[in-house]
C-alpha cells in the first residue's frame, strides 16, 4: 500500500525537483490527450541534500544547485515521489541534472 508523503529531505547528492507542467492545449486551441503531452524536461528544485562526502576529509562537497533554481532534466530517469499536492516530483542525483537555467 503506497502512502502519500508530506515532506522529503534528500540525502547526500540527491535533488528533489518538481517537473514543469506540460501544456494540454496547443496554441491553435487543440486539446491534447495525456498520451499526446510530452514529458517536460524542465523543473524547479524543491530540496537539495548536503552533497557527497569527501573521502579524505569526511566533509561534504556541496551540490551545485539550490532550492528555487530552474534546471534542465533528462527525459527519463529519476525516482518519482507522490506528495500530498498531486504534482509531479522526481528525485535525481546531482550528476543526472543536465543544466541550471537562468
Amino acid at each position: 500500500m503506497a502512502s502519500i508523503i508530506k515532506r522529503v529531505i534528500p540525502t547526500l547528492d540527491r535533488i528533489l525537483v518538481r517537473r514543469a507542467e506540460a501544456a494540454t492545449i496547443t496554441k491553435g486551441g487543440i486539446v491534447l490527450t495525456e498520451k499526446g503531452v510530452e514529458r517536460m524536461v524542465e523543473g524547479m528544485v524543491i530540496a537539495v541534500g548536503p552533497g557527497t562526502r569527501n573521502p579524505q576529509s569526511g566533509s561534504y562537497i556541496p551540490v551545485g544547485v539550490k532550492a528555487g533554481d530552474r534546471v534542465l532534466l533528462p527525459k527519463y530517469g529519476g525516482t518519482a515521489v507522490e506528495m500530498e499536492d498531486k504534482k509531479e516530483y522526481v528525485l535525481y542525483r546531482e550528476a543526472d541534472i543536465l543544466a541550471k537555467l537562468e
